[in-house]
């Protein structure tokens, strides 16, 4: 190296080369790291998946070809199923319809965030997972069914039916939900003389008579209808040529519209269908018996997409299980079921519950009280009135209509041995250590939501035709 008058260094000809060789590896390296960094930004983008949640209205989860239905005609739900994950212990926290959904999209439990009797509302400054996927730069779209609020909370984009081929063919990434309202009551859509309620097997907890059987036909009808819807926005992903980039979910919401299924915390009413494809992802026509909740819904899609999970919500990403690299979850799933608001429900008939892999046990916090609800005592069924005109002289009628009226304190059931919960195990020795976990862990999580049983029940309006 050599000095200039100036006193700078200037390299002599050997060091111009080395200098040169060193400039030339260096530049190299950048564009090789640019190139790098631009790879990895088509890749992610390219890994970028859209979501698609499509829910049932009241549809009981065993009914679906996938989950041994011999009766109710599913075959896209099924197609589904034989391409994607199906979950066989899925669970709602609250078997009513706008608690569901809350749940579902906000990751939060139904007291936590305020909206655990029927027709409520979220807190408000509640997020959901609109706010999430927006911030991410997603297209986050509703069809169909609303059932929430504040509008704030949910400040999803309406698509109508006429509009969802745009809303998928766009450049964005998306998350569609969309919210059929079938099979709810009334029951008038679909081909009902495609099913001869002749021919049914019935449940043990629905007592057999022709009314029952009637209201059957026009339900099945209802879930091959929906199930129809379903098929079409799955022809609509594929015909985009988004298919292979999309997490597909279906379920089925809570239980139907009968006794022990919706506004319960029975098993018909909690337990939920749940099947989730993502081609290349997930593989098919796999099944998992791991428990998972509605609120575990929301930090499970935003591991999937790569986004962060906020601190603060109540479910856990079961992203290991759909990853294959876990077959359990949660220990325990949790229920919560309130009459107050509820139309022509008890002025307070709080239920709480709580399941493991194999014991269900169910607080019944007002059980001096008749239970009620529209079912009972409004237009709720077509066929409660003839239910209770059996019960005189039919005796499965009578022990059905007062199980369903009239429940002890505390039941505790062997979900393995009997999974309609038609035993009640409380108060038998053999069962008084599983009962006592069970209750232990109850309590737990009800102190964990702020949840004070008939105290918070009453904090809950009367519904304005409530008698």
């Amino acid at each position: 190296m050599m000095k200039n008058l100036s006193g700078h260094i200037f390299p002599n000809r050997g060091t111009k080369e080395l200098m040169s060789k060193l400039i030339t590896t260096k530049t190299i390296s950048r564009t090789l790291v640019s190139l790098f960094l631009v790879g990895v930004f088509v890749i992610r983008a390219q890994a970028v998946p859209n979501v698609v949640v499509i829910i049932a209205d009241d549809q009981t989860w065993s009914d679906a070809g996938c989950y041994g239905s011999e009766i109710v005609k599913t075959p896209n739900i099924d197609s589904l199923a034989s391409a994607g994950l199906r979950f066989d212990r899925a669970f709602t926290a609250t078997a009513m319809c706008a608690p569901t959904r809350q749940q579902l999209y906000t990751g939060l439990f139904p007291v936590k965030s305020g909206a655990f009797p029927n027709h409520s509302k979220v807190k408000v400054g509640t997020k959901s997972l609109v706010h999430y996927y927006q911030d991410a730069g997603y297209s986050v779209g509703l069809c169909g069914k609303r059932h929430f609020g504040p509008p704030q909370s949910f400040p999803f984009e309406t698509v109508s039916k006429g509009k969802l081929e745009s809303f998928i063919t766009q450049k964005d990434p998306f998350f569609l939900v969309y919210a059929s309202n079938s099979p709810h009551l009334p029951w008038e859509d679909g081909d009902a003389s495609a099913y001869d309620p002749d021919t049914f097997e019935l449940p043990p907890y629905l007592h057999d008579n022709k009314e029952t059987r009637a209201a059957l036909q026009k339900y099945y009808a209802e879930i091959t209808d929906f199930d129809r819807e379903l098929g079409e926005l799955d022809e609509l992903i594929s015909d985009a040529g988004k298919a292979d980039d999309t997490i597909f979910i279906y379920t089925s919401e809570q239980g139907a519209q009968f006794p022990f299924g919706k506004w319960t915390c029975y098993e018909v009413g909690l337990h939920v269908g749940l099947v989730i494809r993502w081609p290349g992802k997930i593989k098919a026509g796999s099944s998992s018996d791991a428990m998972v909740q509605y609120v575990d819904v929301l930090p499970t899609l935003l591991q999937l997409c790569d986004l962060d999970i906020p601190k603060d919500l109540d479910g856990h990403s079961f992203a290991a299980v759909i990853e294959g690299r876990a077959d359990q979850h949660n220990d325990y799933v949790f229920g919560v079921h309130t009459t107050r608001g509820i139309i022509l429900g008890t002025q307070s008939y709080p239920v709480r519950s709580v399941r493991d892999t194999r014991f269900k046990l169910i607080r019944n916090l007002n059980h001096e009280s008749e239970f009620s609800n529209v079912l009972i005592k409004g237009n709720g069924s077509s066929y409660w009135g003839s239910w209770v005109r059996d019960s005189t002289t039919d005796i499965n009628a009578e022990r059905l209509v007062n199980r369903y009226v009239n429940r002890p304190a505390i039941e505790l059931y062997d979900l393995d041995q009997d999974p309609y919960e038609l035993q009640n195990l409380a108060g038998l020795p053999e069962y008084r250590k599983i009962s006592r976990r069970l209750d232990a862990r109850l309590k737990q999580w009800m102190a964990e939501q702020g949840d004070h049983g008939h105290k918070t029940e009453m904090t809950v309006k009367p519904h304005a035709t409530m008698q």
